[in-house]
């Protein structure tokens, strides 16, 4: 974040007319990105960002807006500490006061101004805690976990990723619901489904799925890159080396009413991926006709510093992959942002979405429309439903807490609790740990 975090300075409002070594409290319903940069170039001492006890309170058109000043303010070198505080009656009195004070100095003659200093009940707003470090290193852990399909070891694999972590201008308020928590809980309800049928001897396919819930993929999916790596170049045996069916990874799966699968090359007839895509077309038309669904082809720009999409990391290395996702651009400004938040979930839509995925999925691993299933059947009912309670309270797990890459270490409770999550249905399924690419 900000270079500096020590600050001892007195507290002001925008309206005031000096805010030269003064700490700027401002709120994020009154929040302007000029403003902002009004108190930078004035050499403020220090800005604090009030945000409300709630965000879902707050307007759509302010939530949108300042997701968009998200990246701005992130790419900005900001030397003053910038702090973000939630409301409460407290704050928000010494806001009122201080709006107050700010705004009568403007008009006030040079004796009142003098006469209003000794008087004033201003404020003084301090930190006690050390300077700020940069990060030096840190690690990136991953877990991944799998299903063994019948019939032998060289079976194809249908690969299943998700980044867990997510990101915004502040990591302590990052919780990162629709990107990627919405992924992750689609993925481990997969996970569970799948194991179900891979349970019993006659419902039991000939795929191997390997499951992947992956770190630092806000940071240009650096633990896919180093998972493939190792998988691909360091060893001699691993599910990834020879016989990939696809890979599916999952992202921001949790509203609105489409569903766009980003390739970075358009499947070709008689393969694997190009049966998934006709089969969610398939579903999507017969089964859900209120979601709109179509295939965005966009080519892998390698000149740009950073992927768009988390497949991309796959496609590089010359495997079948693409991303299945709800937002039809990966600029998006929802996927990075710490507005994004649980109140912004639709858990109708993230249930229906996981039942898309998880009908197409089951039709390509059991060749099913190939045997005659009817385009409308419906395998997930009764007793092996979509469990949208399950969703739900995965969700509210996932959203409780930030997940910003740089929190999360390997003794962090959040990756044990995935890792035990995740071994309730897969087998082998262990952490991977890297050192993140310092650049």
């Amino acid at each position: 974040g900000t270079r500096s975090a020590v600050l001892n300075t007195e507290a002001r409002t925008v309206e005031a007319d000096v805010l030269s070594r003064r700490c700027v409290m401002m709120r994020l319903v009154d929040f302007s990105y000029e403003q902002y940069q009004k108190a930078l170039r004035q050499s403020a001492g220090a800005v604090v960002i009030i945000l409300p006890p709630s965000i879902s309170s707050v307007p759509q058109d302010v939530v949108r807006q300042f997701m968009e000043i998200e990246p701005e303010m992130l790419a900005m070198e900001t030397i003053v500490p910038v702090y973000f505080a939630v409301e409460d009656e407290e704050l928000l009195s010494i806001y009122e006061q201080t709006r107050a004070a700010s705004a009568s100095q403007g008009s006030a003659s040079a004796a009142e101004v003098l006469l209003h200093t000794a008087t004033a009940n201003g404020f003084q707003m301090v930190t006690s805690g050390a300077q700020s470090k940069a990060i030096n290193d840190w690690l990136i852990p991953s877990v991944e976990g799998r299903l063994t399909g019948l019939g032998g070891e060289d079976l194809p694999t249908v690969v299943i990723v998700a980044h867990y972590d997510s990101f915004g201008v502040a990591p302590w308020l990052s919780h990162g619901a629709d990107s990627n928590g919405s992924g992750i809980s689609v993925l481990l309800e997969l996970a569970r489904l799948f194991s179900r049928l891979y349970t019993y001897r006659r419902t039991h396919a000939g795929y191997n799925l390997l499951f992947f819930a992956s770190g630092g993929g806000k940071f240009n999916y650096q633990g896919t890159k180093r998972w493939l790596e190792d998988n691909l170049d360091h060893t001699d045996s691993s599910l990834l080396q020879d016989n990939v069916a696809f890979v599916l990874c999952l992202d921001t799966l949790g509203r609105g009413n489409s569903l766009h699968l980003h390739v970075s090359k358009p499947p070709k007839e008689g393969t694997l991926q190009h049966a998934f895509l006709r089969e969610l077309e398939m579903v999507v038309a017969s089964q859900f006709p209120e979601v709109k669904f179509s295939m965005v082809h966009k080519k892998i720009n390698l000149a740009e510093d950073m992927l768009a999409w988390e497949h991309e990391r796959f496609a590089i290395r010359r495997l079948p992959a693409f991303t299945i996702s709800h937002l039809e651009s990966h600029r998006d400004s929802l996927r990075n942002s710490i507005m994004d938040r649980r109140s912004r979930i639709d858990t109708k839509a993230l249930t229906r979405n996981t039942r898309i995925i998880a009908e197409a999925l089951t039709r390509v691993i059991y060749n099913l429309t190939d045997k005659g299933a009817p385009a409308d059947l419906q395998i997930f009912t009764d007793q092996m439903q979509i469990q949208e309670e399950q969703l739900e309270s995965v969700m509210d797990w996932l959203s409780s807490q930030p997940r910003a890459a740089q929190l999360i270490d390997k003794d962090s409770t959040f990756l044990n609790t995935l890792e035990y999550y995740m071994g309730r249905y897969l087998k082998d399924v262990k952490q991977h740990h890297v050192k993140a690419d310092k650049r």
